[in-house]
């Protein structure tokens, strides 16, 4: 990943040159197309189109979280992808939406814990990559400021207290992170993260 970072600083930010990367499906040339991309030309279609050639979760998580958090389509695709039943798309919305919660600093508490719902409904599938995004989306939530902090820890809780494994997991593993100590001393602070 370091060189992939210094490669594409050589490069610069080039539409085309992504697109073209793309078409490759080498696993290094996609993951750089992550970092040379140009957010702003980004389309929902192309969102969806890669978003669907999706087939690890190096792949999924890098490009949601260096590009497609970016974009002014974001919010929509999570939504949108969260109702896919592929893997590697349900992961993607779950993915775009922790990276949100780490860089998006103009969204009000309102639209992240309007995502509270997703996460919820989600966290019954089973499958590894996509439990892991929605814990993975839901302690990022929780992280991101008191508010939201106590709008998670109900939601956790309920999801621990599932007899669904999956939720079970999810809920077990959002919980160990939103009580440790320090993220709540950071956030009585108002430290966000």
């Amino acid at each position: 990943m370091a060189n992939i970072q210094v490669l594409s600083k050589r490069l610069g930010r080039s539409h085309e040159l992504a697109a073209e990367l793309w078409e490759t499906h080498w696993y290094e040339a996609r993951m750089l197309t992550s970092f040379v991309d140009e957010p702003a030309l980004v389309t929902p279609e192309q969102m969806d189109r890669w978003c669907f050639d999706f087939d690890n979760w190096g792949i999924c998580d890098t490009v949601c979280f260096h590009l497609f958090d970016r974009t002014p389509y974001a919010w929509d695709k999570v939504g949108t992808w969260s109702n896919q039943n592929e893997e590697f798309v349900k992961r993607a919305a779950f993915g775009l939406l922790a990276s949100l919660a780490g860089h998006d600093k103009t969204a009000c508490n309102r639209t992240f814990a309007e995502s509270l719902p997703l996460i919820e409904r989600a966290a019954t599938d089973e499958r590894n990559f996509v439990k892991k995004g929605v814990s993975w989306a839901l302690r990022r939530i929780g992280r991101r400021n008191h508010e939201l902090h106590s709008a998670a820890l109900p939601v956790a809780q309920r999801l621990a207290d599932s007899t669904n494994v999956a939720a079970r997991w999810v809920g077990k593993d959002a919980l160990r992170e939103l009580t440790k100590p320090s993220v709540v001393r950071a956030l009585a602070k108002g430290k966000q993260r």
